[in-house]
Parts: C-alpha cells; sequence; structure tokens
C-alpha cells in the first residue's frame, strides 16, 4: 500500500483533527492529545508516513501502560463514526496489540527509556509496525502538526468535535481503518525479534549505521540458527581434550532419601514410627529401637560435578578487510562473523545449561587503538545478557603475549574453549587450551584446528559453509 501525499494544509489539519477524536484505548483529553501529537511529530520530522493519529495514540498509551488506570469501559462516540469499523478496529487492532507478546515485550522495554529517547522510541515501534503489517500512512507538512502544539488541547478537541458533527468524518481515515483492519487480521505477530531487539538494546534509536548493523546480525544469526540441531550434536572423532583440575566448590552434593532401612541416625526417623511411644515406659517405641527395627530414611551420597567452561573469541585487526560486501554473500563478511559468535553463544547457553559457562571477546589491539571499536560496541549490545549477569565480557588488550597469558589464567580454572579469527593464518597454540582458527580471507570461510585445516564443510553456496563453521565449532566444543 502506498502512503497518501497531503499537500493541502486544510486537508492535512483535518486529517489530524479528526484522527485525535479515534482515540480508542483511552478517551481523548488534553494530556491524551498533547502526547499524542508529540508522538505523530516525531514521526513525521523523520519523513516517514503517517498512520491515522488515533492510532498512534492507541499505540503508544497500550504500550506505555497508560491506559491501564484511565482505560474506557465503553468506547465514546464518535459523530459520524461506522459503528461495525469501531467493533472492528477494537476487535482486530487493539486487541492483537494487548493479546500479542512481541508487543509486550517491546513494550516493557520501552518503558524503561525517558524523556526524548521514549518518544523516538515509540515512533520507532509504530513505524515497524506498520512496515510488518504493510501499512502505509499519509505524507504531510510537519509544520501543520506543529502549530497544533501550540493550540490550547482543549480547544483542539472541541473543534474536532464540531468539525465531525458538520462534516462528518474525513473519507481518507474511513479508509485507512478498514485497511488497518484488514492489516490486523493477516498479521501474525505484530513485531520481528529483530525489533524488539534493537528497542531492548538502544540501537532503534542509535544511528542509522549502528541501527542497520544491529538488524543485519540479528537477522544472519536468526539464519545461521535454522539449520542447527534442536538436540547437542555429536563430538567430533579425535577432537582435543584438555584436562583441567576440579575445584572444591565445583562439587555439590546431590543425594537424596533414596530407600528405607533399619538402621540409621535419629534425624533420619521416619515420623511414622513415633506412633508407637507411649506414656510408660519402656514402650514398643524402646524394643523396637533395641532390636534395631525402626525404619530410618537412608540417604544417597552421590556427588555432582559442575564444569567450568570458558569459551572465547580473539578477534586480530586485520579483520577491518572483512568489512566487505562479497557477491555472494548477503552481507560484509564481518557482519557474518559476530553473527557466528551470536549463534555459538546462543546455542552453546542452551546446550550447556548444566555447566558453569563463560563467554568472552577479546579484541587484539594495533598500536595502542582498536581497529575494531565500531564491532566492539556492537558485541556489548549483543551479549549484553550473559554481560549482565557476570558470565560475559568484551575486552581490549594490547598484543598476542596478552592475549596468551589472559588465555593461560582462565585455563587454571577452567576448560578454555578459544575461536581465533583472523584474514590471515594466525600463532595461537597452547598446551592447555584447545584452540580452533578461523580465516575470513574471502566469502569461503576455511576454520583450522591444531595443525590439519577442516577442509571438509560442506555448504552449496558461501552461506552454506558458513553455517558449516558454526556446526564444526559445536561439534568440536560440546
Amino acid at each position: 500500500m502506498d502512503p497518501t501525499e497531503l499537500r493541502d494544509l486544510d486537508a492535512a489539519r483535518r486529517y489530524i483533527l479528526d484522527g485525535l477524536l479515534l482515540q480508542r484505548a483511552v478517551k481523548p483529553t488534553a494530556n491524551t492529545v498533547r502526547r499524542a501529537l508529540e508522538w505523530a511529530m516525531e514521526i513525521a520530522s523523520e519523513g516517514d508516513p503517517l498512520p491515522p493519529i488515533g492510532f498512534v495514540a492507541d499505540v503508544g498509551h497500550v504500550a506505555l501502560g497508560v491506559d491501564t488506570d484511565q482505560r474506557a469501559r465503553e468506547a465514546h462516540p464518535v459523530p459520524g463514526w461506522p459503528p461495525a469499523l469501531g467493533r472492528s478496529y477494537e476487535d482486530h487492532v487493539l486487541g492483537k496489540l494487548y493479546a500479542d507478546w512481541t508487543f509486550e515485550r517491546a513494550g516493557d522495554a520501552l518503558r524503561k527509556y525517558k524523556d526524548r529517547d521514549r518518544v523516538r522510541g515509540l515512533a520507532y515501534l509504530v513505524r515497524q509496525i506498520c512496515d510488518r503489517a504493510g501499512f502505509a500512512g499519509v505524507l504531510l507538512p510537519p509544520a501543520v502538526i506543529r502549530s497544533l502544539q501550540t493550540t490550547n488541547p482543549d480547544e483542539i478537541i472541541k473543534s474536532s468535535y464540531d468539525e465531525l458533527v458538520r462534516d462528518g468524518p474525513l473519507p481518507l481515515l474511513v479508509q485507512l481503518y478498514e485497511a488497518l483492519v484488514a492489516a490486523g487480521r493477516r498479521t501474525a505477530e505484530v513485531l520481528a525479534l529483530e525489533d524488539i531487539l534493537a528497542i531492548e538494546q538502544g540501537t532503534a534509536i542509535a544511528d542509522k549505521a549502528h541501527y542497520v548493523a544491529h538488524r543485519q546480525i540479528v537477522q544472519t544469526t536468526a539464519r545461521l540458527e535454522a539449520k542447527l540441531p534442536g538436540r547437542p550434536v555429536k563430538p567430533l572423532v579425535g577432537r582435543k581434550e584438555v584436562p583441567t583440575r576440579v575445584m572444591d566448590e565445583d562439587q555439590y552434593p546431590v543425594g537424596g532419601y533414596t530407600s528405607i532401612s533399619t538402621k540409621g541416625s535419629i534425624e533420619s526417623l521416619l515420623h511414622s514410627q513415633l506412633a508407637y511411644m507411649e506414656p510408660e515406659s519402656p514402650d514398643l517405641f524402646d524394643m523396637k529401637f533395641v532390636r534395631d527395627e525402626l525404619f530410618y530414611y537412608s540417604r544417597d551420597e552421590n556427588q555432582f560435578l559442575r564444569r567450568r567452561r570458558a569459551f572465547v573469541f580473539v578477534l586480530y585487526p586485520d579483520l577491518v578487510t572483512a568489512r566487505f560486501k562479497d557477491a555472494d554473500l548477503p552481507y560484509q563478511r564481518i557482519v557474518l562473523v559476530q553473527a557466528t559468535i551470536l549463534a555459538l553463544v546462543r546455542r552453546l547457553t542452551e546446550w550447556l545449561s548444566t555447566d558453569a559457562i563463560r563467554f568472552e571477546v577479546l579484541f587484539v589491539q594495533e598500536g595502542g587503538k582498536n581497529p575494531l571499536t565500531e564491532e566492539a560496541a556492537l558485541l556489548k549490545l549483543l551479549l549484553r545478557e550473559p554481560i549482565e549477569r557476570g558470565d560475559g565480557e568484551v575486552l581490549e588488550l594490547p598484543n598476542q603475549e596478552a592475549i596468551e597469558k589472559h588465555l593461560g589464567t582462565l585455563s587454571r580454572s577452567a576448560q578454555v574453549h578459544c575461536l581465533a579469527v583472523a584474514a590471515e593464518p594466525v600463532t595461537l597454540d597452547l598446551e592447555t587450551v584447545v584452540v580452533t582458527k578461523l580465516m575470513v580471507k574471502g566469502s569461503h570461510p576455511v576454520i583450522k584446528t591444531g595443525s590439519v585445516l577442516s577442509d571438509h564443510l560442506d555448504g552449496e553456496d558461501a552461506f552454506d559453509l558458513w553455517q558449516s563453521v558454526v556446526l564444526r565449532a559445536l561439534e568440536l566444543w560440546v
């Protein structure tokens, strides 16, 4: 659906005024009108098509939870508005917003924003909902909205009501609301996963380059994970294993009461045995105690070992050459590298849930500076959850010697797996660390373990080879 352009200022003003009375989540008041105009101004000033402002207000009030206390029990009457269309809008558009899990999650993230960032985040939310539903609004001059922002909101509501009584609703608004209802019927989920993550991780209000890169990584990660098995893969035959020390704090007693026996301590006595006790002594309880006929719980004293494992990704400075878009790849090679790291982190977290795992991304500096500063900032966002839990970290180290020292320190208390990613072959061989090398010199990645090249990566095209890289790394590590 192509957007409609309103060049006539009077028609654009009426489009806004009529739409303000079509709010259904919350009854139009001075406060709701002021907020709706602010949100609409943000959308229009970006040059994006503006959906009906009543819909923008409903999205904002539901997402920010404003409607919780002010929700109207009955829809307020709008002069001349088709009753059937109003009910259809409430059922198929508002009802979907209330019930959709993606919208609820995005609203939870949006409520954490403050002031100006919240307005920008809501404008992004409305834009993504319309793009996903295939709905286009109206292109109009932002000056129309700016002039209404300086007008008394109560006067705006009164003039809007008077115009609807006199002239009826704008035919364009009726058409757009019918299109909104049709879009609500055919849309499965209001938002995509990358839209939610953009709001949660703040890239929705970041600069355009940062936002596009983040979105490409998330989309590529989903494609890489699509062909991975749901269950842990079988270990690769002949892979390298490194023994590590077992720390005392890694062992947990998991034994419970597994059986009943006639021997044990008084703390393990079955409660039912107390029925043999009588006021006079000796009683039946005493007799059974002497004869070892009382029943006790028997405990299993097994120990559970929780392995400590660290997965480290080392990115070398020559990967600046990977900021290149090959003809046979959907995005730049560096995007594929970051998506590979994210896919491995997600799958390892899922499959090794019983282990104490840690993820680290190490950037090797060159001349005291990190040429991959933008990539480091993106990975901090993408790995926000393990970082906030204390199980992840993104670091910059000055040279190769610092990398080896850091890996050696980690290997003293955990089994360490390292993926060294570079454009040219690198030397990183440690006896206490399982090192896997990934060379990204072209669109076809090459993975290497020890001194043997793993050149049996299956794939029909270049992107399939990247999926094989993720699968091979999992076979070497899990």
